[in-house]
Protein backbone atom coordinates (compact mmCIF):
# COMPACT_ATOMS: atom_id res chain seq x y z
CA UNK A 1 0.00 0.00 0.00
CA UNK A 2 1.37 3.39 -0.96
CA UNK A 3 1.50 6.27 1.57
CA UNK A 4 0.85 9.93 0.76
CA UNK A 5 3.97 11.93 1.35
CA UNK A 6 3.70 15.23 3.23
CA UNK A 7 5.09 18.21 1.34
CA UNK A 8 7.50 19.94 3.75
CA UNK A 9 7.20 23.18 1.78
CA UNK A 10 3.40 23.19 2.31
CA UNK A 11 3.84 22.69 6.05
CA UNK A 12 6.09 25.72 6.25
CA UNK A 13 3.78 27.85 4.09
CA UNK A 14 0.62 27.32 6.14
CA UNK A 15 1.75 29.28 9.26
CA UNK A 16 3.03 32.07 7.03
CA UNK A 17 -0.31 32.36 5.27
CA UNK A 18 -2.13 32.33 8.59
CA UNK A 19 0.06 35.09 9.96
CA UNK A 20 -0.38 37.08 6.76
CA UNK A 21 -4.15 36.77 6.94
CA UNK A 22 -4.16 37.88 10.58
CA UNK A 23 -1.97 40.86 9.77
CA UNK A 24 -4.16 41.79 6.80
CA UNK A 25 -7.32 41.55 8.91
CA UNK A 26 -5.74 43.72 11.60
CA UNK A 27 -4.66 46.29 9.00
CA UNK A 28 -8.11 46.42 7.37
CA UNK A 29 -9.82 46.73 10.77
CA UNK A 30 -7.48 49.54 11.79
CA UNK A 31 -8.04 51.32 8.48
CA UNK A 32 -11.83 51.00 8.85
CA UNK A 33 -11.68 52.46 12.36
CA UNK A 34 -9.64 55.42 11.14
CA UNK A 35 -12.10 56.07 8.32
CA UNK A 36 -15.01 56.03 10.78
CA UNK A 37 -13.22 58.43 13.11
CA UNK A 38 -12.43 60.72 10.20
CA UNK A 39 -16.07 60.71 9.09
CA UNK A 40 -17.19 61.55 12.63
CA UNK A 41 -14.71 64.43 12.78
CA UNK A 42 -15.99 65.74 9.46
CA UNK A 43 -19.65 65.44 10.57
CA UNK A 44 -18.84 67.12 13.88
CA UNK A 45 -17.11 69.98 12.10
CA UNK A 46 -20.03 70.42 9.73
CA UNK A 47 -22.52 70.42 12.61
CA UNK A 48 -20.46 73.03 14.44
CA UNK A 49 -20.34 75.20 11.34
CA UNK A 50 -24.11 74.84 10.85
CA UNK A 51 -24.77 75.72 14.49
CA UNK A 52 -22.50 78.74 14.21
CA UNK A 53 -24.29 79.84 11.03
CA UNK A 54 -27.72 79.79 12.68
CA UNK A 55 -28.77 83.13 14.20
CA UNK A 56 -29.02 83.16 17.96
CA UNK A 57 -32.46 83.74 19.45
CA UNK A 58 -32.45 87.10 21.28
CA UNK A 59 -33.11 86.93 25.00
CA UNK A 60 -34.28 90.53 25.38
CA UNK A 61 -37.14 92.43 23.81
CA UNK A 62 -38.84 95.80 23.97
CA UNK A 63 -42.52 96.45 23.29
CA UNK A 64 -45.30 98.77 24.33
CA UNK A 65 -48.49 97.69 26.05
CA UNK A 66 -50.19 99.99 23.51
CA UNK A 67 -53.92 100.23 24.20
CA UNK A 68 -54.41 96.48 24.26
CA UNK A 69 -56.47 94.54 26.84
CA UNK A 70 -54.99 94.04 30.29
CA UNK A 71 -55.60 91.07 32.56
CA UNK A 72 -55.00 91.90 36.22
CA UNK A 73 -54.16 94.97 38.26
CA UNK A 74 -53.01 97.75 35.94
CA UNK A 75 -50.62 98.91 38.70
CA UNK A 76 -48.96 95.48 39.06
CA UNK A 77 -45.15 95.79 39.35
CA UNK A 78 -44.42 93.28 36.58
CA UNK A 79 -45.87 93.18 33.07
CA UNK A 80 -46.09 90.29 30.65
CA UNK A 81 -46.79 91.24 27.04
CA UNK A 82 -48.03 88.22 25.14
CA UNK A 83 -47.98 88.19 21.32
CA UNK A 84 -50.30 85.37 20.36
CA UNK A 85 -52.26 83.68 17.59
CA UNK A 86 -55.70 82.24 18.39
CA UNK A 87 -55.15 79.43 15.87
CA UNK A 88 -51.69 78.49 17.12
CA UNK A 89 -51.65 75.09 18.89
CA UNK A 90 -48.73 76.18 21.09
CA UNK A 91 -50.69 79.27 22.15
CA UNK A 92 -53.58 77.00 23.07
CA UNK A 93 -51.19 74.80 25.06
CA UNK A 94 -50.01 77.88 26.97
CA UNK A 95 -53.64 78.81 27.62
CA UNK A 96 -54.48 75.32 28.86
CA UNK A 97 -51.38 74.48 30.90
CA UNK A 98 -49.48 77.60 31.99
CA UNK A 99 -51.83 80.58 32.02
CA UNK A 100 -54.06 79.24 34.84
CA UNK A 101 -51.03 78.95 37.15
CA UNK A 102 -49.82 82.42 36.21
CA UNK A 103 -53.25 83.85 36.97
CA UNK A 104 -53.54 82.04 40.30
CA UNK A 105 -50.05 82.82 41.60
CA UNK A 106 -49.24 86.19 40.08
CA UNK A 107 -52.20 87.93 38.43
CA UNK A 108 -54.80 87.36 41.16
CA UNK A 109 -52.23 88.33 43.80
CA UNK A 110 -51.59 91.69 42.13
CA UNK A 111 -47.97 90.98 41.24
CA UNK A 112 -48.31 90.68 37.45
CA UNK A 113 -50.52 92.04 34.71
CA UNK A 114 -50.77 90.38 31.31
CA UNK A 115 -51.25 92.42 28.15
CA UNK A 116 -52.55 90.43 25.19
CA UNK A 117 -51.45 91.53 21.72
CA UNK A 118 -52.23 89.88 18.39
CA UNK A 119 -49.76 88.03 16.19
CA UNK A 120 -51.87 86.01 13.72
CA UNK A 121 -49.60 83.95 11.49
CA UNK A 122 -50.27 84.07 7.77
CA UNK A 123 -50.65 80.28 7.44
CA UNK A 124 -53.41 80.38 10.09
CA UNK A 125 -55.38 83.05 8.24
CA UNK A 126 -58.02 84.08 7.52
CA UNK A 127 -59.48 82.72 10.76
CA UNK A 128 -56.60 83.80 13.02
CA UNK A 129 -57.08 87.44 12.05
CA UNK A 130 -60.87 87.16 12.13
CA UNK A 131 -60.74 85.73 15.64
CA UNK A 132 -58.42 88.53 16.75
CA UNK A 133 -60.84 91.10 15.36
CA UNK A 134 -63.82 89.35 16.98
CA UNK A 135 -62.12 89.42 20.40
CA UNK A 136 -61.33 93.12 19.94
CA UNK A 137 -64.98 93.74 19.09
CA UNK A 138 -65.99 92.02 22.31
CA UNK A 139 -63.67 94.42 24.12
CA UNK A 140 -65.27 97.34 22.34
CA UNK A 141 -68.57 96.44 24.00
CA UNK A 142 -67.50 95.31 27.44
CA UNK A 143 -63.96 96.44 28.05
CA UNK A 144 -61.08 94.21 29.10
CA UNK A 145 -63.27 91.86 31.14
CA UNK A 146 -65.47 91.06 28.14
CA UNK A 147 -62.42 90.82 25.90
CA UNK A 148 -60.85 88.10 28.04
CA UNK A 149 -64.17 86.31 28.39
CA UNK A 150 -64.34 86.09 24.59
CA UNK A 151 -60.60 85.30 24.41
CA UNK A 152 -61.07 82.36 26.79
CA UNK A 153 -63.94 80.96 24.76
CA UNK A 154 -61.92 81.06 21.52
CA UNK A 155 -59.02 79.13 23.02
CA UNK A 156 -61.35 76.70 24.76
CA UNK A 157 -63.34 75.88 21.63
CA UNK A 158 -60.75 76.02 18.82
CA UNK A 159 -58.90 72.94 17.60
CA UNK A 160 -56.23 75.28 16.11
CA UNK A 161 -54.09 75.18 12.96
CA UNK A 162 -56.16 77.65 10.96
CA UNK A 163 -59.44 75.76 10.87
CA UNK A 164 -60.30 75.56 14.54
CA UNK A 165 -63.42 77.73 14.29
CA UNK A 166 -65.77 79.05 11.64
CA UNK A 167 -67.30 82.51 11.28
CA UNK A 168 -70.56 81.06 12.60
CA UNK A 169 -68.69 79.96 15.71
CA UNK A 170 -67.58 83.55 16.30
CA UNK A 171 -71.20 84.65 16.29
CA UNK A 172 -72.14 81.79 18.60
CA UNK A 173 -69.46 82.86 21.08
CA UNK A 174 -70.75 86.44 20.87
CA UNK A 175 -74.23 85.23 21.77
CA UNK A 176 -72.96 82.99 24.56
CA UNK A 177 -70.95 85.84 26.11
CA UNK A 178 -73.91 88.22 26.04
CA UNK A 179 -72.77 90.63 23.33
CA UNK A 180 -75.11 92.79 21.29
CA UNK A 181 -75.04 90.92 17.98
CA UNK A 182 -75.94 93.89 15.80
CA UNK A 183 -73.10 95.97 17.24
CA UNK A 184 -70.77 92.99 17.11
CA UNK A 185 -71.43 92.34 13.42
CA UNK A 186 -70.92 96.03 12.58
CA UNK A 187 -67.63 96.00 14.45
CA UNK A 188 -66.39 92.98 12.48
CA UNK A 189 -66.66 95.06 9.31
CA UNK A 190 -64.87 98.07 10.74
CA UNK A 191 -61.50 98.45 8.99
CA UNK A 192 -60.09 100.12 12.10
CA UNK A 193 -60.18 96.73 13.84
CA UNK A 194 -58.06 95.12 11.14
CA UNK A 195 -55.65 98.08 11.31
CA UNK A 196 -55.28 97.48 15.05
CA UNK A 197 -54.27 93.86 14.41
CA UNK A 198 -51.78 94.95 11.74
CA UNK A 199 -50.23 97.40 14.19
CA UNK A 200 -49.69 94.56 16.65
CA UNK A 201 -48.00 92.57 13.90
CA UNK A 202 -45.56 95.40 13.19
CA UNK A 203 -44.79 95.90 16.88
CA UNK A 204 -44.25 92.16 17.32
CA UNK A 205 -41.63 92.18 14.57
CA UNK A 206 -39.83 95.14 16.12
CA UNK A 207 -39.82 93.38 19.50
CA UNK A 208 -38.14 90.28 18.09
CA UNK A 209 -41.15 87.97 18.18
CA UNK A 210 -40.15 85.17 15.79
CA UNK A 211 -43.01 82.79 16.58
CA UNK A 212 -46.08 82.33 18.70
CA UNK A 213 -46.56 82.67 21.49
CA UNK A 214 -43.86 85.22 22.34
CA UNK A 215 -43.65 86.88 25.75
CA UNK A 216 -41.80 89.96 26.97
CA UNK A 217 -41.55 90.04 30.76
CA UNK A 218 -40.28 93.13 32.52
CA UNK A 219 -40.88 95.69 35.21
CA UNK A 220 -43.91 97.89 34.62
CA UNK A 221 -43.18 101.45 33.52
CA UNK A 222 -45.21 104.69 33.56
CA UNK A 223 -45.07 104.99 29.75
CA UNK A 224 -46.03 101.36 29.15
CA UNK A 225 -42.84 100.43 27.31
CA UNK A 226 -41.55 97.13 28.61
CA UNK A 227 -37.89 96.25 28.24
CA UNK A 228 -37.51 92.71 29.46
CA UNK A 229 -36.82 89.03 28.98
CA UNK A 230 -37.99 87.50 25.70
CA UNK A 231 -39.52 84.02 25.87
CA UNK A 232 -40.63 82.25 22.70
CA UNK A 233 -42.91 79.22 22.55
CA UNK A 234 -45.10 77.34 25.00
CA UNK A 235 -42.61 77.58 27.84
CA UNK A 236 -43.31 75.67 31.08
CA UNK A 237 -44.62 77.50 34.11
CA UNK A 238 -41.27 77.13 35.89
CA UNK A 239 -39.57 79.27 33.23
CA UNK A 240 -42.00 82.13 33.84
CA UNK A 241 -41.65 81.69 37.58
CA UNK A 242 -37.88 82.17 37.48
CA UNK A 243 -38.10 85.34 35.37
CA UNK A 244 -41.00 86.89 37.31
CA UNK A 245 -39.52 86.18 40.75
CA UNK A 246 -36.24 87.81 39.70
CA UNK A 247 -38.17 91.03 38.99
CA UNK A 248 -40.23 91.12 42.16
Amino acid sequence: MSKTKTNPFSNKLTPLLTLSLIAAAFFIGSLYTKVQMLEKDIDSGQNQKQAAAQPQQPTKGVASVDDDPVLGDKDAPVTIIEFSDYECPFCKRHFDETLPKLIQNYVDTGKVKIVFRDLPLSFHDPMATKEAIAANCAGEQGGDAKYFQYHDEIFTRTISNGNGLSENDLTTIAVDTGLNISSFNSCLLDTAQEDEVKKDLVDAGKAGASGTPTFIIGKSTPNGEIDGELLVGAQPYATFEVVIDSLL
